[in-house]
């Protein structure tokens, strides 16, 4: 995985997690890889991704079972939607419609891209 610059590495961890998630990779009550082989996938130092594991569960995203690992929780899907189309609503929707306008972008040219994809 690359990693950029302006977030920190757990965070885009976490992201990555929900990103598969909400794709049907890892779908609820399944076991997430361990510790160890997120580490060695990833490239990361495992104490990234125990900070990540930790704020998923602190989330209630995944939860643990004692000595078996990390499980997907039967309502994370709703959450993850929930969290991603809040931010999705206020921060990336005003960020392009202020793009959009700086560039004169229209509601028309957009509805075209659209329809192409």
């Amino acid at each position: 995985m690359t990693f950029n610059n302006e977030k920190p590495i757990y965070l885009q961890i976490v992201d990555l997690i929900c990103t598969r998630i909400l794709s049907g990779e890892y779908k609820p009550n399944e076991r997430i890889p361990a510790l160890r082989e997120f580490s060695a996938q990833l490239e990361v130092n495992i104490n990234t991704v125990i900070r990540s594991l930790e704020y998923l569960q602190l989330n209630e995203i995944i939860y643990n079972k004692r000595g078996l690992g990390f499980f997907v929780s039967d309502h994370a899907l709703d959450s993850i939607k929930a969290v991603r189309r809040k931010t999705f609503l206020e921060e990336t929707i005003p960020n392009v419609i202020k793009e959009m306008k700086m560039l004169g972008i229209t509601w028309e040219e957009v509805m075209a891209v659209d329809r192409e994809n």
